[in-house]
């Protein structure tokens, strides 16, 4: 791990990963700062989940070096989130009681969470039977209930009904807009894959776009619809919103 500003949440560095000889990310250079909302956009096999697990610990670096902040506590979401056999309360309640909630405590937390994600009338259904939707509302209930100043987010709307999509997008936007377990003066940092480019026109601040594993382009949302890009970004951006 190597050093990095106290400013920065993330600072990688010439990061590099390989799967056997695939490589995912290829010298990859970046920093992220408390209450950014970056997007990560590119084709598929561009190295945007790799580097969401890279950022959460999740897969380990065979070059360069990376810097995270571990004082802030984060929560990764998936495309498809995992659910136990068991009801949406519980499948919430489990990660507050693997933190050390006592579990009368964590259910009434659970409960709660699920309030805030508009399922608190499903509690006592099991997970496993809700919508996709709904299970993707009980995860970000999950992630809300630890709550977590990084919230990490892998394509998290991309098998999702139109309906579903805006919901699960405007939990999105609360929760980037509230604060997790640091405090109030610590906006949620928020980092997701995306290939919905109007979502992230309407949810990010930053925009990175990776192509065969390299960075390509790096640059505020304005700049990065609006500005030149470099010509595979530009392609990319014409294709999707043609």
């Amino acid at each position: 791990m190597s050093g990095a500003p106290s400013t920065a949440w993330a600072d990688l560095r010439q990061v590099t990963v390989r799967y056997g000889r695939v490589p995912a990310l290829e010298q990859v250079t970046l920093r992220i700062t408390p209450g950014e909302r970056v997007a990560l956009v590119g084709a598929n096999g561009s190295g945007k989940s790799t580097l969401l697990r890279v950022l959460n610990g999740l897969a380990g670096t065979q070059a360069g070096g990376l810097h995270c902040d571990a004082t802030l506590r984060q929560a990764m979401l998936f495309q498809r989130p995992h659910m136990l056999r068991t009801s949406a309360q519980n499948n919430v309640a489990l990660g507050l009681w693997l933190r050390g909630t006592r579990w009368r405590d964590a259910r009434l937390q659970a409960l709660t969470a699920l309030q805030r994600v508009g399922l608190r009338d499903i509690a006592a259904q099991n997970a496993r039977t809700l919508s996709g939707g709904q299970q993707q509302r009980v995860a970000l209930a999950r992630a809300w209930a630890l709550r977590p100043d990084v919230l990490l987010l892998d394509e998290p709307t991309a098998s999702l009904d139109p309906h579903a999509k805006r919901e699960v997008e405007a939990l999105m936007a609360d929760f980037a807009a509230s604060h997790g377990a640091a405090g109030p003066a610590h906006p949620v940092t928020m980092v997701f894959s995306s290939h919905n480019l109007g979502q992230v026109k309407r949810l990010a601040s930053r925009v990175i776009y990776l192509e065969h594993g390299r960075l390509v382009a790096d640059l505020p949302v304005h700049d990065f619809f609006n500005g030149p890009l470099p010509e595979a970004a530009r392609l990319f951006v014409k294709g999707e919103l043609g």
